[in-house]
C-alpha cells in the first residue's frame, strides 16, 4: 500500500463515494486523451517512412525477402516501408503485426474517418473504439468507409459496442452489397478445427466449424463413448466423460474396441439376486431387454447418444443475452487473441458459446475405481492394438517433451514444463501421456556444443536449437519454434570461413518475417551476450535484450537521429 501511496500524489482513501467516482471517470478521460496522443505519434511515424521520405526501395516485390512498400488501413491511406511498423512495435512492446494493425488503424482514422477521428481528438469518442470501426471496414473503399464514417461518428460512445457493432455491419452492406455478399460467402467457407492456447491448468479448447452433418454425427460418437465410459465405471461427470472421449476418438481402433467391450459389458445380465424380497417376478425376468432391442437397432453397438432419459435434460435453451454483458471490457492492443475467444472471423458472435450445460453435482471420486479405470482402459488400448497386422491400423506417434527438475523427480510432485502446453502438475503428466505406449528417449543435454561443416543444418542440431529457444528470439517475437521455423546464421555463414560455423551457438530461431527484417532490414544487428541472451539494436539505436524471460529493453546507446 505504501507503494502505491508513493506514485500519487492523492491519497484516494480521503475521497467520499461520490468524489471518487468522478475522479475515476477523469482517469479514464486522461487515458482516452493519451491514447489519441499516441495515435498522433503512429501517424507521424508513418509519414516519416513514406517511400517518398526514405531511400529508395526495391518496390513492391519481396520475393527475394527484401522489403517492400503496403498500404495499411485500407484504401486511402499513404504507402509506408514494410519494416517501418517492426521498431515501432518492438519501443511499445507489441509484435510486428500488432503493430502494423495499429498504424494502419490510425491512418485509416485521419484519411478514411474524418469525422470520427475527429471526435476522437475531442473527447467524444473512445479510441480503441474507433480503433475497431476502422479495422472491421478495412476491406471497404474509400467512399464506401466514408459512408459508415459520417454514420457512426457521432454515437461511438453513446450507445454499447455491441450495438455500434451492428450498426456499422448494416453501414457497410448499404455502402458495399457486393462486399457484403461477398464476405458471406467467405463466411461460409471459413469450415475448419481451431485449437486454442493452453490454460494454466493444462486444458485446451477446441473450435469446429464443419457441415452440420458431419457434426452431428461427430457429437453422436462422442456420446456414444461418454456413456461407454459411464458403463465402464467413469466416476466423472458427463462434459468429463465427453472430454476425455475427444482423446480416445483420435484412436479408431481403440474407439471400436472400447465400444465393443463396453456394449459386450452393458448386454451381461446383472447378478442373481440374494434374497427372495429382491427377486423380480418371473414374468418380469422373461420379458426382453426393450432398450437393449433399441440400442441395437439404432446402430450405436447398444450406446444410444440420444437416450431421452440420459441426456435430454442435459441441455438447455440459453438465456437472451443481456444488453449490458456485450460491453466489453477495454482491449489492449498489445495482446494477441487466443483464436477460441471470438470464432475464426474475429468478430463477436451472438452464438458463441451456443449451448449451455446444466452443471451435475460434482461426487468425490473415488482414487481406487479411478485407478481401476484406467487399468481397464490401458488393458482396452493393448488389446487393440496387439495384432496390428489383422486388418487394424496402428495410431498415431505423438512426440512431447517434458522438461522435469530434480526435486520433481525425487518427489514426484511440483511443476514441470511440456512443449507447446506451458506449466503442468506433476499429476497432470499420467492424464497427458493417457493410456497409450509410450517410449522414453535419451534426455538431450543442450550444454553440448554441436556443430557440422556445412551450411545446411541437420536435425540433431534444429532439434537442440529448438529445445533452447522454445520462441522465436526476435524483440517481442510471438512465434513459437517448430520444425519450420527458420534458423539463423547470427553470424552470416562463409563458404570459406572456418569449419563448424553451423552450430547450435550460431543459429538462432526466427519467423519469416522476423528473418527477413534481421537479413534485409536497414540498421537492424544482433549480436550474442552468452549462450541464452541476444542483443539486438535498433534502426535508431534502441537496444533489447531477449533471454528465455523474454525481451527488456537495454540502455540507449547511439545518439538520436
Amino acid at each position: 500500500m505504501h507503494k502505491l501511496e508513493c506514485m500519487f500524489d492523492e491519497d484516494l482513501t480521503a475521497l467520499s463515494t461520490a468524489a471518487l467516482l468522478e475522479s475515476a471517470a477523469g482517469h479514464r478521460a486522461e487515458v482516452n486523451r493519451v491514447e489519441a496522443r499516441l495515435l498522433i505519434h503512429a501517424q507521424i511515424f508513418a509519414d516519416r517512412h513514406h517511400p517518398d521520405t526514405c531511400p529508395s526501395r526495391p518496390g513492391r516485390r519481396s520475393c527475394d525477402g527484401r522489403e517492400r512498400t503496403l498500404v495499411l488501413g485500407g484504401e486511402g491511406c499513404p504507402e509506408i516501408v514494410e519494416f517501418a511498423p517492426v521498431e515501432f512495435g518492438v519501443m511499445l512492446g507489441i509484435s510486428a503485426r500488432v503493430a502494423a494493425d495499429y498504424i494502419g488503424q490510425a491512418l485509416a482514422l485521419r484519411h478514411r474517418f474524418p469525422f470520427t477521428w475527429a471526435c476522437v481528438l475531442n473527447g467524444e469518442a473512445t479510441p480503441w473504439k474507433a480503433r475497431q470501426i476502422a479495422a472491421t471496414c478495412v476491406k471497404l473503399s474509400e467512399e464506401a468507409a466514408q459512408y459508415v464514417d459520417q454514420r457512426v461518428a457521432r454515437i461511438v460512445d453513446s450507445i454499447t459496442p455491441y450495438r455500434l457493432d451492428k450498426i456499422v455491419k448494416a453501414a457497410k452492406m448499404y455502402a458495399d452489397a457486393a462486399l457484403a455478399r461477398a464476405e458471406a460467402e467467405e463466411k461460409a467457407n471459413e469450415r475448419g478445427v481451431f485449437v486454442g492456447n493452453s490454460d494454466e491448468h493444462g486444458t485446451k479448447a477446441i473450435y469446429i466449424r464443419a457441415a452440420s452433418g458431419s457434426v452431428i454425427r461427430f457429437d453422436a460418437t462422442v456420446a456414444s463413448i461418454a456413456e461407454a465410459l459411464r458403463l465402464l465405471g467413469h466416476p466423472g461427470t458427463l462434459d468429463t466423460r465427453r472430454a476425455e472421449a475427444i482423446g480416445i476418438i483420435a484412436d479408431p481402433t481403440y474407439t471400436e474396441e472400447l465400444l465393443h467391450q463396453a456394449r459386450t459389458h452393458h448386454l451381461q445380465p446383472p447378478p442373481a439376486p440374494t434374497t427372495d424380497t429382491d427377486a423380480a417376478p418371473s414374468d418380469e425376468r422373461d420379458k426382453p431387454n426393450t432398450r437393449d432391442a433399441v440400442d441395437l437397432a439404432d446402430g450405436h453397438n447398444g450406446l444410444n447418444p440420444h437416450d431421452e432419459a440420459d441426456l435430454t435434460a442435459e441441455y438447455v435453451e440459453p438465456e437472451p443475452y443481456d444488453e449490458a454483458d456485450r460491453d466489453a471490457p477495454h482491449p489492449s492492443h498489445s495482446d494477441l487473441p487466443d483464436p477460441l475467444d471470438t470464432p475464426p472471423s474475429g468478430q463477436v458472435d451472438p452464438d458463441w458459446p451456443r449451448h449451455h450445460r446444466v452443471p451435475e453435482p460434482v461426487e468425490p471420486v473415488d482414487a481406487a475405481a479411478l485407478r481401476a479405470l484406467d487399468v481397464r482402459l490401458a488393458q482396452i488400448k493393448l488389446a487393440a492394438h496387439r495384432s496390428p497386422s489383422g486388418g487394424r491400423t496402428l495410431p498415431g506417434k505423438t512426440e512431447i517433451y517434458v522438461h522435469l527438475t530434480e526435486q520433481m523427480l525425487a518427489t514426484g510432485t511440483g511443476v514441470l514444463r511440456v512443449e507447446g502446453l506451458g506449466p503442468l502438475l506433476a499429476s497432470q503428466l499420467t492424464e497427458l501421456v493417457g493410456h497409450a505406449p509410450y517410449i522414453v528417449k535419451p534426455v538431450i543435454d543442450l550444454n553440448d556444443a554441436v556443430s557440422v561443416n556445412a551450411y545446411e543444418i541437420p536435425d540433431r542440431i534444429r532439434e537442440r536449437v529448438k529445445l533452447t529457444h522454445p520462441v522465436e528470439v526476435f524483440p517481442f517475437g510471438t512465434r513459437e519454434t517448430s520444425g519450420t521455423t527458420d534458423l539463423d546464421h547470427l553470424q552470416p555463414y562463409d563458404p570459406l570461413g572456418p569449419p563448424g560455423e553451423t552450430n547450435t551457438q550460431n543459429l538462432a530461431p526466427l519467423g519469416r518475417f522476423s528473418h527477413r527484417v534481421k537479413t534485409h532490414g536497414r540498421g537492424w544487428s544482433v549480436q550474442r551476450l552468452d549462450p541464452r541472451t541476444l542483443e539486438w539494436t535498433t534502426p535508431h539505436g534502441f537496444t533489447f535484450h531477449v533471454d528465455p524471460n523474454g525481451t527488456r529493453r537495454a540502455p540507449k546507446s547511439g545518439t538520436d537521429d
